[in-house]
């Protein structure tokens, strides 16, 4: 089920590749937000859900959570909340209420309104790669984040119509020093890519500064800004029981400009956080909800939605694994969880391999298919994650996109249409008993639609793979890698936007951008 037509285009709706020395085209779907018809998976049972609850309001009332920013416990004190040094208490009554003016769907549009993001219901929408402090590829290696290969990862988000966001920086470029770098990062994001585009919740400084830079980007007024939300952001607790300053500080000056607020915990089973998935979801709703009550309490109504990143230690290493079944199980009871309260869900597509090889696969397709099994609306990372966030690859975002793109097939109603020509009783009298489809004017009318066509997965049989190369599909990936980068062309700005964003940018950093001290 898609808000968009089923017929395909190719390379991003530019121009198809031919990738002449491999005798590939880069075909992919056009672009579209996918609804997900399924229902849920729901393991936990009526009772299980209240029991999740009950344990997460007493976590919230009698245990408390730790908020480390003075202007947050301040509003919670003055909404009934009890606050004892940095713990704040709230009951049961008070978290229901505001959980209540949340809203259950909202909608991000970019500079290009053809690129909107309704979050929330059926839909479900996918993110690249974000924050890991290295990167990979097969020419290069493995290598710390610089500015460059972040703008080759913003070409990759852009190029494929799968992809419907952007996240944070992947890499991070460390060639680029922290007081400056949301600023030279934002101005690439919003020039290369005219998609959503998230900012870090770190302090004001640098909420204001991306707010301003969404602002001149989409040519807006500051009422038009504030008017739906623009942009959007990911705050993660500080697990268990805490959340830091700089985040709630720039989630506070986001909320209040309507802007979408992502609460993620990230709550490693056996780590910091009950080895048992159930407490360890619990926990991590516990601190998710604190965050959302202060930011409905501050402004009503705001556009927030609840993550989960729950999974657990590899209990020989103490290392953590992604995409396991317990990573699996405690994303589809955050997603009963997320219902119960009305949230958007986000989840991840995440792996702990450090290699794009079959452990990598495995593991990251467990993870895209329990979020759309929890019915989750973002997921984030879904292409290009290693090393559990550590590292960046192009070759390993090709290899997601394959998978991301067959979840979007998947979710094609004429998969499972049922008009007369779908159940082609005419068809199967004409061929008869031991004949094939392949001439028969039903295969004729459909065959270039009627399958899904693959970026880099190789169908031939052994023998004519070997005889062309025998290309591994890293390999295959790394081509098409090369391909786009060669090809790319970044989406139309206006010319006196881009440069008065690029003012913006000029002026900022020959203030000094952003302290980086909290």
């Amino acid at each position: 089920m898609t808000e968009a037509p089923t017929r395909r285009r190719r390379a991003g709706g530019r121009r198809g590749h031919q990738d002449r020395s491999a005798g590939t085209v880069i075909d992919q779907m056009p672009w579209r937000i996918p609804l997900n018809p399924d229902p849920p998976v729901e393991p936990l049972t009526e009772e299980g859900v209240q029991a999740v609850h009950r344990g997460a309001m007493r976590i919230l009332s009698e245990i408390g959570i730790e908020f480390l920013n003075p202007e947050a416990r301040t509003y919670l004190a003055e909404a009934g909340c009890k606050v004892t040094g940095e713990t704040v208490r709230m009951d049961e009554d008070f978290v229901m209420e505001m959980l209540a003016r949340a809203p259950a769907e909202f909608t991000i549009t970019p500079r290009n309104p053809d690129r909107r993001l309704p979050i929330g219901g059926k839909h479900i929408v996918f993110g690249n790669v974000s924050s890991p402090p290295n990167a990979w590829d097969m020419e290069r290696g493995k290598r710390p984040g610089d500015f460059e290969t972040y703008k080759e990862f913003l070409k990759l988000t852009q190029y494929f119509n799968c992809i419907h966001f952007a996240g944070g920086y992947a890499p991070e470029p460390v060639d680029v020093h922290a007081s400056i770098r949301h600023l030279e990062c934002l101005y690439e994001k919003l020039t290369l890519t005219d998609k959503v585009a998230h900012a870090y919740s770190l302090g004001k400084e640098r909420v204001e500064d991306v707010m301003e830079m969404v602002r001149i980007a989409g040519g807006l007024s500051p009422e038009e800004f504030e008017a739906t939300p623009r942009m959007y952001t990911n705050i993660n607790s500080v697990s268990p029981l805490k959340h830091d300053f700089p985040m709630l500080e720039g989630a506070m000056i986001l909320a209040r400009a309507r802007q979408g607020v992502i609460v993620t915990p990230f709550t490693l089973a056996g780590a910091m956080a009950p080895v048992t998935m159930s407490g360890a979801v619990t926990l991590s709703l516990a601190e998710g909800l604190a965050a959302i009550v202060l930011l409905q309490y501050i402004s009503p109504g705001c556009p927030v939605g609840i993550g989960t990143f729950t999974s657990n230690v590899d209990m020989k290493s103490g290392a953590p694994a992604f995409g396991t079944p317990e990573y699996m199980r405690a994303t589809q009871m955050t997603g009963q969880m997320a219902r119960f309260y009305g949230l958007p869900l986000r989840a991840s597509g995440v792996c702990a391999a450090n290699v794009p090889d079959g452990q990598a696969m495995w593991e990251t397709s467990n993870s895209l298919w329990s979020a759309v099994q929890s019915g989750t609306n973002m997921v984030y990372h879904a292409a290009g994650w290693l090393e559990g966030g550590l590292i960046a690859s192009p070759e390993k975002f090709i290899m997601d996109c394959e998978v991301v793109q067959m979840i979007q097939r998947y979710f094609e109603p004429a998969l499972w249409a049922t008009e007369t020509d779908d159940i082609a009783i005419d068809a199967i009298r004409d061929v008869g008993p031991g004949g094939h489809y392949f001439g028969v004017q039903h295969t004729q009318d459909r065959y270039q639609t009627a399958f899904y066509a693959p970026i880099v997965s190789d169908w031939r049989n052994f023998e004519a793979w070997e005889a062309s190369g025998g290309i591994w599909t890293a390999e295959r990936a790394h081509k098409t890698f090369k391909m786009i980068m060669a090809e790319f062309e970044p989406p139309a700005m206006d010319l006196a936007i881009k440069e008065d964003l690029r003012a913006f940018v000029d002026r900022r950093i020959a203030e000094g951008g952003a302290p980086t001290d909290f």
